[in-house]
C-alpha cells in the first residue's frame, strides 16, 4: 500500500454494507439510469500476495473501498474493477500478471477521456507500482480540461505488501481465500530501505515468499477498522474535490 495523494481528515458518512449498494454500481446499471454523477473507478492488480493471499487482493481492497465511498458520499457510481496494473516488480511469481506502466497509462487515459457523460473521475487505486502511470494519466487529463482525482490508501513503510495491514483487510472481505496456515514474514524493512534492491531484482531479490512486512497478528477485526477509516479518508478527499462540502 502507498499514499498517492490521499486526503486528509475523516468524514461521517453512512456505516452500512457497502456490498448491498447495487444501485451504485455502474455495471449493474442500464445507460438511462446513470445520471450526471462522479464515477469511481476501482484500480487494482492481479500479482502474488505471498503463500497466503490471493492474487486479486488489491482489485478487491480497490473495489471495496470504492463502495464505502458510494456509501458515503451521493452520485457516486462505481465502474468494474480494473484487474490488471503496472506488477513487474513482482515477475517470477506464478500468477502475475502485468500490462506495464506505459500500457496502464493509456488506458486510464483513454477511460478518463471516455467518462465525458459524468462529473468527475476517481481513481481508487490498490497497488503501489500503478502509482507512476496513474500520475502521468492524472496530469494529461487534468491538461485536456477533466475533471479528475487518484487517490490511494496508505500504510506502514515496514508493511507495504501481503502483511498485517493487507492480511486483515482481506479478513474481513474474503476470509475463506486466506491461507493463514502458510502466512508468514518475508522482508520486514521500510520500504525506502528496499527500493533499490526492488528496483534491480523485484521483489523476488528481497523476499523468497514475495511479502513486505508480517502479517502475524492480523484480524478481521483489524482489517474493517482500516476499510473503515481509508474509506472515510477517500470520501473526504472526494467531497473537498468534488464541491460537496465536509
Amino acid at each position: 500500500m502507498t499514499d498517492s495523494g490521499s486526503g486528509s481528515g475523516s468524514g461521517s458518512g453512512s456505516r452500512h454494507d457497502p456490498d448491498h449498494d447495487a444501485g451504485a454500481e455502474l455495471g449493474r446499471s442500464a445507460w438511462p439510469e446513470v445520471g450526471e454523477s462522479v464515477l469511481a473507478v476501482p484500480l487494482g492488480a492481479t500479482e502474488q500476495h505471498g503463500p497466503h493471499l490471493p492474487l486479486d487482493t488489491d482489485t478487491t481492497i480497490a473495489a471495496d473501498l470504492a463502495r464505502r465511498l458510494a456509501a458515503r458520499v451521493p452520485d457516486v457510481v462505481v465502474a468494474p474493477a480494473v484487474p490488471y496494473g503496472a506488477s513487474g516488480e513482482h515477475a517470477g511469481f506464478p500468477g502475475t500478471l502485468s500490462i506495464g506502466t506505459p500500457a496502464l497509462e493509456h488506458l486510464l487515459v483513454e477511460l478518463g477521456r471516455s467518462a465525458d457523460g459524468f462529473r468527475g473521475v476517481v481513481f481508487v487505486n490498490g497497488h503501489g507500482g500503478n502509482t507512476e502511470a496513474l500520475r502521468a494519466a492524472v496530469r494529461l487529463l487534468r491538461e485536456e480540461g477533466r475533471h479528475v482525482l487518484a487517490w490511494a490508501p496508505s500504510g506502514p513503510a515496514d508493511d507495504s505488501h501481503a502483511g498485517r495491514t493487507e492480511t486483515s483487510a482481506m479478513l474481513h472481505l474474503r476470509p475463506d481465500d486466506v491461507r493463514l496456515h502458510v502466512a508468514a514474514a518475508g522482508a520486514t524493512a521500510p520500504l525506502p530501505e528496499l527500493l533499490d534492491a526492488l528496483r534491480e531484482g523485484g521483489v523476488g531479490a528481497v523476499s523468497a515468499n514475495g511479502v513486505l512486512g508480517d502479517p502475524a497478528g492480523a484480524s478481521a477485526a483489524d482489517g474493517l477498522r482500516l476499510l473503515e477509516a481509508w474509506a472515510d479518508h477517500l470520501a473526504s478527499a472526494v467531497r473537498t474535490w468534488s464541491g460537496h462540502g465536509s
